[in-house]
């Protein structure tokens, strides 16, 4: 494509592609935010269902069941009935219910409990050996979990959250179906409803190029920590 093709192009599709570069800066701003949430709270829930499991530091069967039960309720709920079931509480929190603000609260929702699991899964990883050393040697229950299990699954923890933040971008498009902003409400209004194919290839490009990114960043840093 020569210059003076190439800036015919430009002139003509302007219009849509201030439109992709501002929804695919809401998109990341939806993921990366959600992300921090379900971070924040997820990751203390995940080390929590590890310790007070039958076999944990903090045993209690009556904790882990309770924290098992809320963290499969949460997970089994699907995305798209999560996204109008938490409508009110979006008003609530943000005063809408549509809008990039709004759609950070059901997928922050959605990756409380998601990340959750994955973190405990990450825990599991850790040899049993470790920790009975470190109790023989009279390391206090924080000591453990900041000094030796933290650290030691911190190669499945960074897998856990590339695997979060690519659920997230898919269910951030999903959140364009109802007013959420994004590439997922460009495709949907731009694409879809106008039957411009063009359109809806761009914002799947641009959602796949997302995720190339993240994933390959993930497996980098995942082989930059693992030592085993």
């Amino acid at each position: 494509m020569s210059l003076e093709m190439f800036s015919t192009w430009w002139t003509t599709n302007e219009r849509l592609i201030d439109l992709l570069i501002t929804a695919s800066g809401q998109t990341l701003t939806m993921v990366f935010l959600a992300g921090l949430i379900g971070l924040i709270f997820g990751i203390p829930l995940g080390v929590l269902l590890h310790l007070t499991k039958k076999s944990g530091l903090l045993s209690n069967k009556n904790l882990n069941k309770a924290l098992g039960v809320m963290v499969n309720i949460g997970r089994s709920i699907p995305f798209i009935i999560l996204l109008v079931a938490v409508i009110p509480f979006t008003r609530f929190i943000v005063g809408s219910s549509i809008g990039t603000a709004a759609a950070v609260v059901p997928l922050s929702i959605a990756a409380i409990p998601f990340i959750a699991r994955l973190i405990e899964g990450a825990l599991l990883e850790v040899p049993s050996g470790l920790v009975e050393a470190a109790q023989a040697m009279g390391a206090k229950p924080y000591q453990i979990i900041f000094k030796v299990l933290l650290p030691e699954a911190l190669p499945g923890i960074i897998h856990a959250i590339t695997i979060l933040l690519v659920t997230l971008i898919g269910y951030s498009a999903m959140a364009g179906t109802v007013g959420g902003g994004g590439l997922g409400d460009v495709g949907i209004r731009y694409g879809y409803q106008r039957f411009d194919a063009a359109v809806m290839m761009m914002t799947i490009v641009i959602l796949v190029v997302f995720v190339q990114i993240i994933q390959s960043l993930g497996d980098y840093l995942v082989k930059r920590v693992d030592h085993r």
